[in-house]
């Protein structure tokens, strides 16, 4: 028995499949979803959606949003989403070192602009830590079945 799942993110579905279980970051903590589970709505923090099917998982970094849990459907609208295979390394470290850069020089006049630079820090290094956790050498992770 399997579970469609549908992650999409602002400009894009980013994955759309049936898979055994979810595992999402929500707001109250990691919730693991199997099919036939309760009707859920909760808030994502940033971190990492993983889908199992078939003994395989799949990696997506999310940068916040929302998901929706219904016994035969997940649908989780991210803020920001992608799969950590397709995280380019080197532009995620380019884009830390210019947040890094204009949040030392100090507070913007534009509490916005502020606000974006720190969100743009986080998300760097969100796509960082999913390279470095989860990524080997470009393939897919393995799980083993117990």
């Amino acid at each position: 028995m399997t579970i469609r799942c549908e992650i999409v993110s602002q400009d894009r579905t980013v994955f759309d499949g049936d898979v055994d279980i979810v595992l999402i970051p929500g707001a109250a903590g990691e919730m693991g979803v199997l099919p036939k589970h309760a009707p859920v709505l909760t808030t994502l923090k940033y971190g990492f959606v993983r889908v199992r099917v078939g003994g395989k998982e799949e990696i997506f970094a999310v940068a916040g949003g929302i998901a929706e849990v219904q016994p035969d459907i997940v649908t989780i609208l991210a803020d920001a989403a992608e799969n950590v295979q397709e995280i380019d390394e080197a532009r995620a470290a380019d884009a830390r070192k210019r947040a890094e850069e204009i949040l030392k020089k100090g507070a913007p006049q534009n509490p916005d602009a502020y606000l974006a630079m720190e969100a743009a820090l986080r998300r760097s290094n969100l796509r960082l830590d999913a390279v470095r956790r989860y990524r080997k050498g470009g393939s897919q992770i393995h799980i083993s079945e117990n």
